[in-house]
């Protein structure tokens, strides 16, 4: 007979761990460690407190009409020059819910997780989101969690939806667009695209190029209390000013006019687009609107922008016209012009 000690705790089923620093694929398996998850970094985050574990929110909304929108956001990297991904996806479905004039009521918020992705850097990102809702003064009421395996998911990705309210008697449209309104946009273009690449490519520049990632809804806000007869609006994100002009000239069917010298850029950014052989009417915005307003209240409407906090730098670029429906046409500050067109492919990837 042996005398070989049997090794210790042979038959036994250790419990598995709950506290790790790292995505596993238990976070999206439905079980324990998704509760886990899920109470500790997205329920202590954006829980209101009267909110209660179910598959649906509950959301009380005044009556009236409701704007409704959704959005997944892909940004690399992750974490950039005056944002991140998080701030990104709240201040990105919310402005997307101001451009119909609504105020934003409740986001939903879905989370794709990479097994491995480090658990500090999504509490960062969560800690994030709570920030920007509050500035936004939104309410994240819902959401969700899946877990991809490693090497499938590039970290993380985030989905989102968002209902506001569209007050009574308002129709902010492209339809709505005349000409001669005033476009006016709502400070300087081009940081947000410039701030993500900088770090994406591990560009150095003179200044430091920090995006513009901001809510829009109190600006709008703003515009609509103030008696602004606000035709459209347009956050200028993908593609920037140039291809939100050009979206609104075809839709509207109406042509479009922009002075290049009143079209207000940094120089840090005009200097990095010189470099990188990108023009700034499009490169991404991710706190930035053009208006098109009544022609008897640009003046009025600039000066409401103006009093913003964010939108100092507001400036009227230009005017709708009815000759070349469906086309912009910038007049350059040397002379002569040239047309806006639409992007024919992607000028910059994984910027939102």
């Amino acid at each position: 007979m042996s005398d070989q000690k049997p090794l210790e705790g042979l038959g036994t089923c250790p419990l598995p761990l709950r506290v790790h620093r790292t995505v596993q694929m238990a976070h999206g398996g439905g079980g324990r460690a998704m509760r886990d998850l899920i109470e500790r970094v997205f329920r202590s985050a954006f829980s209101s407190g009267t909110s209660v574990p179910h598959d649906s929110a509950i959301v009380d909304v005044e009556a009236g009409r409701l704007a409704f929108t959704t959005d997944s956001f892909v940004v690399s990297p992750l974490f950039f020059p005056g944002g991140d991904i998080g701030k990104l996806a709240v201040f990105g479905t919310v402005n997307d819910l101001a451009m119909a004039g609504a105020r934003p009521v409740c986001l939903s918020a879905g989370f794709i997780l990479e097994e491995g992705f480090s658990l500090e850097r999504l509490q960062q990102v969560v800690d994030s989101m709570r920030e920007a809702a509050d500035e936004a003064r939104v309410s994240i009421v819902t959401g969700d969690t899946k877990v991809v395996d490693h090497g499938k998911g590039d970290g993380l990705y985030i989905n989102t939806a968002g209902i506001g309210v569209v007050p009574a008697g308002l129709d902010v449209s492209p339809s709505r667009v005349r000409p001669g309104d005033a476009v006016l946009v709502s400070g300087d273009i081009g940081r947000h695209g410039i701030a993500v690449l900088s770090v994406r490519e591990g560009l150095a520049f003179e200044t430091s190029i920090q995006s513009d990632c901001a809510p829009l809804a109190g600006l709008v806000a703003r515009l609509i209390d103030a008696g602004v007869e606000i035709h459209c609006l347009r956050d200028l994100t993908r593609g920037g000013l140039a291809s939100a002009l050009g979206e609104i000239a075809l839709d509207g069917g109406v042509g479009i006019e922009v002075e290049e010298r009143a079209i207000p850029v940094e120089a840090p950014v005009v200097a990095a687009c010189e470099i990188l052989g990108l023009d700034p009417h499009y490169v991404a915005n991710e706190g930035r609107l053009v208006a098109f307003v009544a022609p008897a209240d640009g003046q009025h409407a600039l000066e409401v922008i103006r009093s913003h906090h964010r939108a100092a730098g507001a400036a009227r670029i230009g005017q709708v016209v009815s000759a070349h429906r469906g086309v912009v046409h910038l007049r350059l500050s040397l002379g002569g012009e040239r047309v806006l067109d639409l992007l024919s492919g992607e000028q910059m990837p994984r910027i939102c």
